[in-house]
């Protein structure tokens, strides 16, 4: 198939393009580069793109492909926190109106990147994707509202799919550090210490971003009837854990690391923790019997620690403006690459 990844160079879209391209797929980008100097290892896989803000996409940027793999936006809490407005902007209206690009330039399929965060505070019960969606930030609640306008979209020609990722973890060619693991491990390897800033107590389900992209892999390939308009979470049940679990097993992996909790006053305690939900994830099981994930959290330390002594990774490197997502675009901004509405410079469109 012909397909377009919005966001493909970003943490997920990195991996996902190769695989894809493995799967024998027509695969171009879509992207505004806002994190091109934040490479982890290895440059990402070259493919024909576009470099443009998603907000000013338009229907010849989609047409004539067979589907979209929309994974383009602002890609966290601390991002959607940043400015509340931008982040509706860009991964709520931009993400319904580009869904209406696509259907209106006859793209069959849109897998649309949302998100577990979806549930925001649930309690200990597990959740399924019939649960009651309770998002607690700008981020997941713009989840919910794409979830809720693309819907609407799907007709006999137009098949919309929504990927409820978990919290993601592992290596990328454009690797996160505010994700839970590899956070934590980069604190373990850089200082010896597995750094919880909140309680731990919170329950959260996690996947490598590998598996993540054999999910959308297998979104796009499966028969229209089983994933017509349908949300489905994407792990597996067993990969939920409390944070501080999550700390125990770093601690197994990291030599000479112990936990260490963030006190009241340290600048990087952000106490509890308000996001706290298990998920179910046996509908991608019966849906997708092509998913077939590959990891679990211990690999996925593993890796993780691998890779940051492979690169001799830095404490003020993951925490500071290199890799960092939110000081990462701040710099941008006060050097003027970034417009305060987040527009690489050279791509601002005036009022």
């Amino acid at each position: 198939m012909r397909v377009l990844v919005t966001g493909h160079n970003g943490y997920i879209g990195t991996v996902l393009v190769p695989m894809l391209l493995e799967a024998g797929h027509d695969v171009h980008g879509f992207d505004s580069n806002l994190f091109a100097a934040c490479t982890f290892g290895k440059e990402p896989v070259q493919i024909p793109a576009v470099m443009k803000d998603v907000r000013e996409a338009d229907i010849s940027d989609v047409g004539g492909f067979d589907a979209v793999l929309h994974l383009a936006g602002l890609s966290n809490d601390p991002l959607g926190d940043l400015n509340p407005d931008l982040t509706y902007d860009i991964n709520w209206r931009a993400s319904v109106r580009l869904a209406e690009l696509a259907k209106q330039a006859g793209v069959g399929r849109f897998v649309f990147a949302s998100s577990c965060s979806n549930y925001g505070a649930q309690g200990d019960a597990p959740v399924d994707e019939t649960a009651n969606l309770n998002p607690v930030t700008p981020y997941g609640e713009s989840k919910v509202k794409v979830e809720q306008d693309v819907s609407k979209l799907a007709d006999g020609d137009f098949t919309p799919v929504f990927l409820r990722n978990a919290t993601a973890y592992g290596v990328s060619p454009r690797l996160r550090f505010d994700l839970v693991l590899n956070n934590l491990t980069a604190w373990a390897y850089t200082t010896g210490l597995v750094f919880l800033k909140s309680d731990g107590m919170a329950w959260r389900p996690i996947v490598h971003v590998e598996d993540i992209s054999r999910a959308f892999v297998a979104a796009l390939e499966a028969p229209k009837e089983a994933v017509h308009n349908q949300a489905i979470n994407v792990g597996r049940t067993m990969e939920n854990y409390r944070i501080r679990d999550l700390a125990e097993i770093i601690v197994d992996v990291v030599p000479n690391s112990r936990v260490e909790f963030a006190t009241a006053d340290s600048e990087f305690h952000v106490g509890a923790d308000k996001r706290n939900y298990r998920v179910d994830c046996s509908k991608i099981e019966r849906v997708l019997p092509n998913f077939q994930p590959q990891w679990d959290a211990r690999k996925g330390a593993i890796q993780c620690y691998e890779a940051y002594k492979q690169v001799g990774l830095k404490l003020d490197e993951f925490e500071g403006e290199r890799y960092r997502r939110i000081l990462h675009l701040k710099r941008l901004m006060a050097e003027g690459k970034v417009t305060s509405d987040l527009r690489p410079a050279e791509l601002a469109v005036s009022a």
